[in-house]
């Protein structure tokens, strides 16, 4: 992983941010995209403190121009992108009735059209170089529905058919795509208002533990390729 660059869009928080930790321990060169600079930089400061290395842009991944600047920008500066973690997302977790259309819009414009734009500018990049490992978090409920996650899962689900689609689309572009499908993670998802559920966060997956199976699906030798990796916690989360 030495002096691979990896690009984390929605490095500010949660996963994100423990990813790009774990990676710069590594030797990776870590890029943190997201729309809270302020976040992301300070993961970035406490990266390049410990002797790694860091840098923070700016990115709305329901901007096309936003995103393909981006891509731009990293690699001008800092050469082909190796792995790009698609770390972002909203949650809606209310039966379907209560969820007014403009927050579903939102996480169909962030969870399906940011997780297209993103990928396709980047992925052009990487067929150029036939060579990247691309990361996806459909989570659980991109694989199986729950009560009151009609419109999250969704979502999920189409994140899920994109990178399986894709992953027949790119087999001869060097593209290495795994899906994540991860149970409950302790991060700031359950606190919005949008996700009406009581959880036990101290029973969940954390960030942490999340980044080191990321790590490992990258880290495969050669050609072999993680597809899918399921994780749950070994015990109900659910108050």
């Amino acid at each position: 992983m030495k002096d691979s660059t990896v690009l984390i869009a929605g490095g500010s928080g949660g996963v994100g941010t423990a990813t790009g930790k774990l990676f710069a321990k590594a030797g990776a060169k870590i890029i943190l995209a997201a729309r809270n600079r302020a976040k992301a930089e300070e993961t970035a400061k406490e990266i390049n403190n410990e002797g790694g290395e860091a840098y923070v842009i700016d990115l709305d991944v329901t901007d096309p121009d936003s995103v393909n600047q981006m891509v731009k920008d990293v690699t001008s500066e800092l050469g082909k992108i190796d792995v790009l973690i698609n770390a972002f997302g909203l949650g809606v977790i209310k039966p379907m009735h209560d969820v007014e259309p403009e927050t579903a819009k939102k996480v169909f414009d962030v969870n399906v059209y940011g997780t297209f734009l993103v990928t396709q500018a980047v992925t052009k990049h990487m067929a150029d170089n036939k060579s990247g490992s691309v990361i996806m978090f459909p989570g659980i409920l991109g694989k199986a529905v729950m009560r009151n996650s009609s419109v999250y899962s969704a979502s999920k689900f189409a994140v899920a058919g994109f990178t399986k689609a894709l992953v027949e689309e790119h087999k001869r572009a060097g593209i290495r795509y795994t899906l994540m499908y991860l149970g409950g993670i302790d991060t700031a998802f359950w606190d919005s208002d949008d996700v009406d559920m009581r959880v036990q966060k101290d029973k969940m997956l954390t960030a942490d533990q999340v980044a080191k199976a990321v790590y490992y699906a990258v880290s495969q030798p050669g050609q072999t390729v993680l597809n899918e990796i399921v994780i749950q916690p070994d015990s109900h989360q659910m108050v």
